[in-house]
């Protein structure tokens, strides 16, 4: 899987949470200033080019839908993070936010518990 770049991770962010959109819809859920119609649309066929979206003919209209799921991103994504600055060790990742946000036990013990059942239930 390749990495998104922030303007492609925006379009996917609207494009999961719509689960289907015409270019015009993703523009209607970015925020102020808009971009231009040829700037999404762009961006939307760079990520159809990268296998993270497909679309629907309607006429001379095109609506996407993604082929990689949120979830799935989200764990390249967090793996990539560890890898690459964490030593490839979640508790190295559990740590540094352990000291930077002088977590409480009971908050380590939430994030095991989620963690545990994200390991269970893949799919949430």
């Amino acid at each position: 899987m390749k990495e998104l770049t922030k303007a492609e991770e925006q379009i996917m962010q609207v494009i999961w949470q719509l689960d289907k959109a015409f270019v015009k819809e993703i523009i209607a859920q970015l925020p102020e200033p808009k971009p231009a119609y040829n700037t999404v649309s762009t961006i939307v066929r760079i990520l159809e080019e990268k296998g993270f979206v497909s679309h629907e003919v309607f006429g001379k209209s095109h609506r996407y839908y993604a082929l990689v799921s949120k979830p799935d991103y989200r764990k390249f994504a967090a793996g990539k993070l560890v890898k690459s600055y964490f030593g490839g060790k979640v508790e190295n990742l559990l740590s540094y936010f352990a000291k930077e946000k002088n977590l409480s036990l009971s908050e380590l013990e939430a994030i095991l518990k989620e963690a545990n059942k994200d390991e269970s239930n893949p799919s949430e």
